[in-house]
């Protein structure tokens, strides 16, 4: 079993990228079965963080497969639908929060790629280039959001978080950079995560200080 880096970052997205999409389809035969699994997962996941991570490596473990934890869930992200990311979506009809929404999912969508285009190198330059723009669009949209936050410290909360995030897209850089040296992987895998949770996290405080 590989794993590459356990990091926290991935226990976080193994329930809405992993679990929910299988519950979703589970919803086709059994609406009742699927929801009280959903239901329990979630509240189990707010008091445990990280369990269904577990859960899952514990069933990998148990086949004995050989599977990245970081590329797959990386992967998986441009297969899950807003139901199975609602937590991630802001719920406000205003231009600002819908065009919020929508960047944030595009910039998720394009580092969803990473895992089949990075070993053809110029189909990844194109790809870095889509990821740098999906960047800057995301936080133009958040700049555009932070006059309907009511308060100073709601205002204050937000930009600390688009802080955070261009700490993390400074770092992906470097990483990329690194990868283009060393070849490793894995790294630009973890660093795509990050950059996911930290967007991610985004969309949780502006809809903690909005709705």
């Amino acid at each position: 079993m590989t794993m590459g880096d356990d990091t926290p970052v991935v226990t976080s997205l193994v329930l809405p990228i992993l679990i929910r999409p299988i519950l979703s389809q589970l919803e086709r035969r059994d609406v009742v079965a699927s929801q009280t699994l959903r239901a329990a997962l979630t509240k189990a996941e707010q008091t445990h963080p990280g369990l269904t991570f577990d859960l899952v490596m514990g069933i990998i473990k148990k086949g004995d497969i050989n599977v990245n934890m970081n590329e797959s869930i990386l992967r998986l992200q441009g297969a899950a639908t807003d139901s199975d990311l609602i937590e991630y979506r802001l719920n406000r009809t205003e231009d600002a929060f819908q065009e919020l929404n929508k960047k944030s999912s595009a910039l998720k969508r394009i580092l969803s790629r990473i895992p089949d285009e990075i070993t053809d190198r110029k189909t990844f330059l194109e790809t870095i280039k889509e990821i740098a723009s999906a960047i800057k669009k995301l936080l133009d949209a958040v700049n555009e959001v932070v006059g309907f936050i009511p308060g100073s410290s709601g205002k204050q909360a937000v930009e600390q978080r688009k802080k955070e995030f261009v700490k993390f897209s400074k770092k992906f850089s470097t990483t990329l950079k690194e990868y283009f040296k060393e070849g490793e992987a894995n790294a630009v895998f973890v660093s795509a995560l990050y950059l996911i949770h930290q967007t991610n996290q985004i969309m949780i405080t502006v809809k903690n200080k909005c709705e």
